[in-house]
């Protein structure tokens, strides 16, 4: 629907104008239920992510029904893929997501914003529209952080399933199969994720080693103060 360089103003208006939204008690609030539906989930990563998208949604964004959280701090061996429903506050999947092929092996170490790296990246995207490609039925993604993940539509990263996100292959690799940088999903799952985070819903995309997400507006909210209480898009 727009462009990079419309998006790119999209962007600054939402982070020049707008107002605050939300309280620090239903923040709070927030994080307290999500936290305990989800407690192999990392605390820094839920804070963090909640609080990116608190920062979007006071700076213009629509508030979203659903938020997916990526830890890529955790091995592919791992289920570290969760969605949430924030509206009935539940957890709607914890599954295998894939990360890049040059991101790292087991472990995702190495991420980028540039076209052709096949690294995956983080930050804060905003989901947009279904379809059906090389993948099958896949999910396109818009990222909201300059320099960080906004060229994510010109990478065609996208939600979609692929046969090597299988834990069957850790016997034999170590690892879970890698993409081209788009966080893949099992097949089995791949229809339920598209389906319940298409449609301008939030991913959140995030690395315990915090020099990697030193670079997310989202994070510092900018430049306005913090929210709350809290800290603070070829297809692959």
């Amino acid at each position: 629907m727009f462009g990079r360089l419309g998006r790119f103003c999209l962007i600054g208006l939402w982070l020049a104008y707008m107002p605050f939204s939300a309280s620090a008690a239903e923040q709070d609030g927030l994080l307290k239920d999500l936290a305990r539906i989800a407690p192999g989930l990392n605390q820094q990563a839920l804070r963090h992510a909640l609080a990116a998208m608190q920062c979007a949604v006071n700076h213009g964004a629509d508030p979203a029904r659903r938020l997916a959280v990526i830890d890529y701090s955790r091995p592919s061996t791992e289920r570290r893929l969760w969605i949430f429903d924030l509206q009935r506050k539940r957890l709607l999947l914890r599954d295998f997501v894939a990360h890049g092929r040059k991101s790292g092996e087991n472990f995702a170490e190495v991420f980028s914003n540039r076209l052709g790296s096949h690294q995956s990246s983080l930050g804060l995207f905003r989901t947009a529209e279904s379809y059906s490609g090389k993948h099958g039925y896949s999910l396109r993604m818009d990222g909201l952080e300059p320099g960080l993940n906004d060229l994510a539509r010109e990478r065609a990263i996208v939600i979609h399933g692929a046969g090597y996100v299988n834990p069957l292959w850790v016997a034999k690799h170590g690892r879970i199969g890698r993409s081209l940088g788009c966080p893949a999903v099992r097949p089995e799952v791949a229809r339920m994720v598209v389906d319940q985070l298409k449609g301008g819903q939030f991913l959140f995309a995030w690395h315990s080693n915090q020099r990697l997400l030193k670079a997310s507006a989202y994070l510092d909210c900018k430049p306005q103060q913090r929210v709350a209480t809290l800290s603070r898009v070829g297809e692959g």
